[in-house]
Parts: structure tokens; sequence; C-alpha cells
């Protein structure tokens, strides 16, 4: 490891927040170090309150920031002798801390000061970092931890036993520092837990920790540890359908949907693939605070993976029990992660976002593992510590405050025809409420469709029953299943009169507009059975009732697939899949109505742009967002109907 440190970047000397901010980043970008909000950082300042006195003040990483883009705003400003007198109490609930930590803020809008802000307060030097170094913790990880860090670092680093973060931890430092010739020290490692440094410049405090963690490298590199992970290069083959069926189950036993995602790199395989994977991914996880993401173990799959679930979710209920007082709500029994053996391993979240911190956590995780076990042995913490800081009261807190999830949270959508129009709003509504959706398209611009976690753009020809069936693994691999599929892809042809209509715009309605559909819907039923509340909505056309002159090859294959729909409602109906259709017309804002042609629409009738747009019997504009609210409300409020037909056209005299 190599510092990071930029003097044309840094800020200047008497910054000392913004050199604070510079230095947490360059930690938080490093995921070796820390991880999806881990670690904390402070800097000790004089600044003025409210009246102009000066106050001693610790400036100390806020709730909810992630080292790695944190802001001066993520810096919580607590009275310094405030923290300092707290960590002289023998005992302190941590709720009690919070409250006294937030009265000691002056800034009460800022937000709340990390739960080791008192250990921060103590250490006697400006700048304060804490990092969860996979390499350093994977030392302590072992039988012989201890002397590991003992004959690696010497007398220049303070050893502390494991203890709760918090008060506790706080208390014990203070207790174990009283006599300690600060001077000597150039940091401390927290034995399964993690390291500090700290300096009165905050380069050195930095460069610090990267040199601590830098030796920790070299030593698991001495010992041939940072190659013993294993690696295998044989293809992982999974059934789409066996996802669907694992994220299923595990959505079953945490009473809510969850989304599944599969690692199969060559690492992930490899791991997969050990002999003793069942018995390294059970004994516990990298740190404590790991636990709050990943639950204390994974479950191990193997040919029976439901019932290896229910096994999973057995164990977790004894291990509650074991340890659980009164007061302790239980958290739901799915895992977190698990390890399909032979193929890789797999996140569970509720969310996209959760999968992929999941992810990264149980990548880090199976290789310091590894590196733990090549050294002699890897050992986590007892159950019993783990599952404090898993039902801590602060976490316990967190559930009774909880608001109303969006109705589509850990639900998995497929849109067709994503690019632009009706897909896009469709999509885009589906994500707003919670959905994590996948786009296909022909149009390139679809490769610009993913966002963030939500949304996975794949450039797909629904014709073309390989690109289906490719798109359907990715789908499986990247979010486990899927719940709702959306039939919107389709082309409209130029109007020909039967007479003139030649064989080729006649084919390409059909297989588009048809059997693209039916191709896509062959594909998916075996990931649909699996799906929570699953449901199909095919987008057709008002076409379908009121045809036009010079639209047959249009209006033909609407009301086929229509009928294909009716079927499907009939066949999937025993496996809860419900199947219903919409039929738009005169939606304009889509890539098919170009403001010549509605003009041309337009003088044609003889009348207004604006008369045109709104020549139905509501007198209302028809646009894509209305139809994709009809799709939403059809996934989400109508669970006892399939085989309906709904316009959303703003009432056609023909159609009614």
């Amino acid at each position: 490891m190599e510092s990071q440190w930029s003097d044309s970047q840094a800020p200047e000397s008497d910054d000392l927040l913004g050199l604070r901010v510079y230095t947490s980043r360059l930690l938080g970008q490093d995921p070796d170090l820390v991880m999806h909000g881990g670690g904390n950082t402070s800097v000790k300042m004089t600044v003025p309150d409210f009246f102009g006195d000066p106050v001693a003040t610790l400036f100390v990483k806020g709730s909810g920031w992630d080292l790695a883009t944190i802001e001066k705003a993520g810096f919580a400003p607590v009275r310094l002798d405030v923290l300092q007198r707290l960590a002289t109490f023998e005992r302190l609930s941590d709720t009690d801390m919070v409250r006294e930590q937030r009265r000691a803020m002056l800034d009460p809008a800022a937000p709340g000061p990390s739960v080791e802000a008192i250990l921060h307060a103590i250490l006697p030097f400006r700048f304060v970092d804490h990092t969860h170094a996979d390499a350093v913790v994977a030392l302590t990880n072992t039988p012989s931890g201890e002397r590991r860090i003992r004959d690696l670092y010497g007398d220049s680093v303070l050893r502390v036993p494991y203890v709760m973060p918090g008060f506790i931890l706080a208390r014990t430092i203070w207790e174990m520092t009283r006599h300690v010739d600060w001077s000597a020290l150039d940091g401390m490692v927290l034995m399964n837990h993690g390291v500090f440094t700290f300096h009165d410049d905050a380069r050195t405090s930095y460069e610090r920790m990267v040199e601590m963690v830098d030796l920790a490298e070299k030593e698991l590199g001495r010992r041939g540890a940072l190659t013993a992970p294993a690696i295998s290069d044989t293809p992982a083959d999974v059934d789409p359908a066996t996802l669907g069926a694992i994220r299923r189950r595990a959505g079953e036993l945490a009473s809510t949907p969850l989304l599944v995602r599969l690692d199969d790199s060559p690492d992930a395989r490899g791991f997969a693939e050990r002999s003793d994977v069942g018995e390294l991914a059970t004994r516990g996880p990298l740190t404590p605070d790991h636990v709050i993401r990943t639950k204390r173990t994974a479950a191990v799959l193997g040919d029976d993976p439901s019932a290896d679930l229910d096994a999973f979710a057995e164990a977790y209920g004894r291990y509650v029990e074991a340890h659980r007082a009164p007061e302790h709500r239980p958290l739901d029994p799915a895992p977190r992660w698990a390890v399909l053996r032979g193929v890789g391993t797999l996140a569970f979240g509720r969310t996209p976002k959760e999968l992929r911190i999941i992810g990264d956590i149980t990548e880090h995780t199976r290789r310091a593992i590894q590196w733990a076990e090549h050294l002699e042995a890897w050992q986590a913490l007892p159950p019993r510590e783990i599952f404090d800081v898993e039902y801590w009261e602060l976490e316990q807190a967190k559930l009774s405050k909880g608001g109303a999830a969006p109705p589509l949270r850990g639900k998995v959508a497929w849109v067709t025809g994503a690019a632009s129009g009706i897909g896009r709003a469709t999509a885009d509504a589906l994500a707003a409420r919670g959905a994590a959706v996948v786009g296909l398209d022909l149009d390139r611009a679809i490769e610009t469709f993913s966002d963030g976690d939500l949304r996975l753009g794949l450039r797909v020809d629904v014709t073309d029953p390989d690109e289906i069936t490719a798109a359907v693994t990715r789908t499986a691999a990247a979010f486990g299943g899927l719940d709702l599929l959306v039939l919107n892809a389709g082309v409209f042809p130029p109007s020909q009169k039967l007479e003139d209509l030649d064989e080729e715009t006649w084919g390409r309605s059909l297989d588009v507009n048809v059997t693209a559909h039916r191709r896509v819907l062959g594909a998916t039923i075996p990931l649909l059975r699996h799906g929570f509340d699953p449901s199909v909505v095919l987008v057709a056309s008002k076409n379908v009732a009121a045809p036009g002159p010079g639209a047959a090859a249009y209006s033909a294959a609407k009301a086929a697939a229509t009928q294909l729909a009716r079927v499907a409602a009939l066949e999937l109906a025993g496996d809860g899949v419900r199947v219903n259709v919409l039929h738009p017309d005169a939606v304009f804002d889509t890539a098919l109505w170009s403001d010549d042609v509605i003009a041309q629409r337009a003088a044609h009738y003889g009348l207004t742009v604006e008369a045109y747009k709104t020549k139905n019997l509501l007198g209302v504009e028809v646009r894509a967002r209305d139809v994709a609210r009809a799709v939403c409300a059809l996934a989400t409020e109508f669970p006892a109907t399939t085989g309906a037909q709904i316009p959303v056209d703003g009432g056609n005299d023909r159609v009614i």
C-alpha cells in the first residue's frame, strides 16, 4: 500500500477541516481500508459558538456519511470537554451516550456523531483515523493474532483486546492509557476490529495508517498468504430458474421480497469449490461491524438450496434464542450472503444498493478468510460477541423508526422497448417505486439507461431467441429473478392498404409485435413462476378494438398479441402469474410522433395541434407517463385481476 497524498491537491495547512476531508477521502476510496460507511475520522479545533466564545470542538464523522465522498458538512461538531467527561463514567448505556453527544453538538442540524466520538475525544492528537483494514484484521483473526501483531509492530502500537464498540471501547482504552506515553505510540490495533492512527499533522496520521497496513500486507506476502485465495477457471453453469427458486425461498424467510446477486468470478468460484468452504464460511464475519450487513455466517447451498436455506434459518433461530434478552426483537432468519457450492457466492438484499454493499463485503471476507487460513486458521469472534453487535441497542432502535418501504422494493421488472417513449416512462416509474429494472431495447440509447444501482440497460434484439436467453441469464445473475414483465417493444409500420401491403412490412410487424412477445414470455416464465406476486403487462393498442384503414399490419399484430396475452392469463393463473393488457391511443410524446407528423395529422382532420392531441371524450392529452402509471397500478394495486384489457386513451367513442 502506498500513500496517495498529493501536495497539489491537499488544502492549505490552516484549513484543518479541509485537510480532514481530504485525508478521509483518501482512506475511504481504498476498499482495502474501509467499505460503505465503515471507519471514522476526526479533527480537534477551537471554533466560536453562537455567542462568539471559543469552544474546543471535536469534528467527527457523522452518521450516514461515507468516508469516500464525505464533505465538511459530514462532520459533527461536538464539545470536546463533554465527550472527555463522558469517558470518566464507569457505566453509560449507548442510548444515553448518543443522547448526550447530540446534546453537546454546536450545530443541532449536523449529522449525529459517530458512536466512536468519545474514543476520538480522549486520544490526545488533533487528527485521528480509524479503518477496518483487511490485511490487519486478517492477522488478528487467527489463534495467534495478538502475538502476530506484537511481533509485527512492537511497542509502537497499542494492542487492545476486543471489546464492544461504542462507550465500552472508549472506556476500556481510557483506562488502558491513563499512564501511557502517547509520544511513543504510532497507532492502535483493536483485535478483530481495526486500526487507529493519530497525529497533530493530517498527512502524518494518514501516512501512518498506510505504513501500518503496508507492513501487514508485506507480512501476508512474505508468508505466501496473498496468493492463497483459490482461483477457478472453470466456467460456472447455473440455471436461472435455480436462482429464482433460491430468491423466492429467501424472500419467504425474510417475509419480504429479496434480490439476489450471483458472483461467479474466478475467485468466487475458487472459494465455492473449496472442499472446506462449508466450514470456513460459517465461522463468523471479518469484523463485528459487518454483521449488521451480512449476518454472522453465510448459508452454504448444495443440491437442495431450499432445504439448505431452511436449515440456515433454523440455525439462526437457535443462535438468537441462545443469546437474546427479552427486549431483543428478532431479525428475519434469511441469509445475507451464501456460497453456492461449485458456482460462486450470492448476496441477498432488499435493494440493489444493499446487494452491491453485501457483495463487496463478501468479496473482501472471502479473501481475508483464506489469508488467515493459510497463515494458521481463520478464527472469528465467538457468537456471543457477534450477537451483541447484531442486536446492539442502537441497531434495535432503528427498527422501530423505519418508514414504509416503496411498494416495489425487492421486486424485479423487465421492460422491453425501454430506451424511449412508453417503455422509458414505464421503467422510470417502476424504478421510482423501488423496483430493480432491466430495460431492453435494440436502440443503442439503452446503453445509457443504467442509473446507479436500480437500473440495468441491455441492448437486445427481442426477435433473436439467443439474445433473449442471454438477457434472462444476465437478469438472474444480477437480481435473482423476475416479478414483472412489461411487453412493450413494438414497431408501427407505414400506412398501407391491403392491396398494397408488402410481405416484408407484414412479416416485420408480426415478428416484432407478436412473435417477439411470445419468445420473451416463453423465456421468462421459468423466472416468473418463482416471482413475488408475478405479473405480465402487454402494451397493445386502441387499434385492437377500433382499427383504422391502412393499418392492417399493425392492427392485426396487436390483436394477435392481445390474444396471446389472454391465453397466457389462462395458462399461468395456476402459477399465480397475472397477465393483463393495456390499450393506449394517441400517445404523442414517443419517438413515433415527431412535431411534423403531428402537425400533418392535425391538418388532415382540420384541427389545431392542441385540438388533435386532445380529441378524446375526456379532452385530455394522453402521455407516456399515463401508460406507465397504469402499468404500476396493475403491478401493485390489482392482485385479483388477470385477463383484463384496459384502455388508456382518454375515452374513445369507437372503443366504448
